[in-house]
């Protein structure tokens, strides 16, 4: 079991009028072997309501799972310890997130803090758009430490009524942070003080309606690469680490052009050597694949490679990079592409877990 990873599976388990249905259980482990390309459920629970994100310790011992549910005014944020001796998930505290929709998190790179972003909708309740807590020595959460809330909106009436944080992602170099807003077409960054206050560096401003919701780092520091959901769009940006500044250097749409109508992206990775970036489009149920020049940051495509399923929300890539999981929302599979080191291309090994509606999947060794 040399090449055994630990797959870790938030799935929806309670209605809410913005999905197709919620047919899953909750939070759930698995192994996979990438060898054999056999996976084992390890454990689960339906004790979280709706864990559309998750972040997990790198070491797979600890599992920060958001609820997502349509009516609450705030989300909460659970912590949960996984057991790999006895695969035994048990809970250990929670948090509110301050705000609704709570769309998704992220451990820092020092193990010390948890960031979480919500997206937001209606009025009422605090209302933050980012929110810090610090991590407990057992892995539990403390009160928040700080939040922040956006302001303003965009040309999309229907979907861009208001500031809606879609994600939170740490800088290579750490104790940066970048909030992609879908809501004001913005990427604004902010410092993270030992103390989890947060400063705020920058913001950069994308195209108007592209609907940014994603973002994904190159392993080198230098490029910042973003999903837009609502133009079916691939941004790369030059990050200035001193001033938290993003400049862009390429778009290229992530849909061929009349797909783009249908179409809403989602979730974005990149290759554990940084010569490939993968993004999921809802609608055209499909991976984008582009090349990244190392140099310069611009990318070329590739190739759209079926999703194996149906809503691609949620993608991951093994630590190894040789596998690239596909959570397809309304499939109820996440698929498992092989993925080819040389070239980039996706391959469909038929093979997949079998899950009702899953939302987010994330892999350890």
């Amino acid at each position: 079991m040399q090449d055994a990873c630990l797959v870790f599976v938030g799935s929806l388990n309670r209605e809410a009028p913005y999905f197709q249905g919620a047919r899953g259980v909750g939070l759930g482990v698995y192994s996979f072997d990438e060898e054999t390309l056999e996976t084992r459920k390890l454990a689960e629970t339906g004790d979280v309501d709706n864990p559309t994100f998750l972040s997990v310790t790198p070491g797979g011992s600890h599992v920060y799972a958001n609820s997502e549910v349509f009516t609450w005014r705030e989300g909460v944020v659970s912590a949960y310890r996984f057991d790999r001796q006895t695969a035994a998930l048990s809970y250990i505290n929670k948090q509110p997130t301050l705000g609704s929709i709570t769309a998704h998190n992220t451990v820092t790179r020092d193990g010390t803090k948890l960031l979480v972003a919500n997206y937001g909708m209606g009025e009422g309740g605090p209302d933050r758009s980012l929110v810090v807590y610090g991590l407990r020595d057992d892995g539990g959460l403390t009160a928040p430490l700080s939040s922040v809330a956006h302001s303003g909106t965009g040309p999309d009436a229907v979907r861009q009524e208001r500031p809606h944080a879609h994600s939170v992602t740490e800088t290579i170099a750490g104790c940066v942070a970048i909030v992609a807003d879908l809501g004001i077409d913005r990427l604004v960054s902010y410092r993270i003080g030992h103390d989890g206050g947060l400063t705020r560096l920058a913001e950069s401003a994308l195209a108007p309606g592209a609907g940014p919701r994603h973002v994904a780092l190159h392993p080198g520091g230098r490029f910042v690469f973003v999903m837009n959901e609502l133009d079916s769009t691939v941004v790369s940006l030059a990050l200035d680490e001193a001033s938290g500044r993003l400049t862009e250097i390429d778009t290229k749409p992530a849909v061929p052009a009349a797909a783009r109508d249908g179409n809403h992206c989602a979730d974005i990775q990149i290759s554990p050597d940084g010569r490939f970036l993968y993004g999921s489009n809802r609608g055209h149920d499909s991976v984008v694949v582009f090349s990244i020049d190392q140099q310069t940051g611009t990318l070329a495509l590739v190739d759209h490679a079926p999703c194996g399923g149906a809503t691609p929300r949620n993608l991951a890539l093994t630590p190894s990079g040789r596998h690239l999981f596909s959570a397809n929302q309304n499939a109820d599979r996440i698929s498992i592409l092989a993925r080819d080191a040389a070239t980039g291309r996706l391959t469909d090994t038929e093979r997949f877990i079998e899950i009702g509606t899953p939302m987010c999947v994330k892999i350890v060794r």
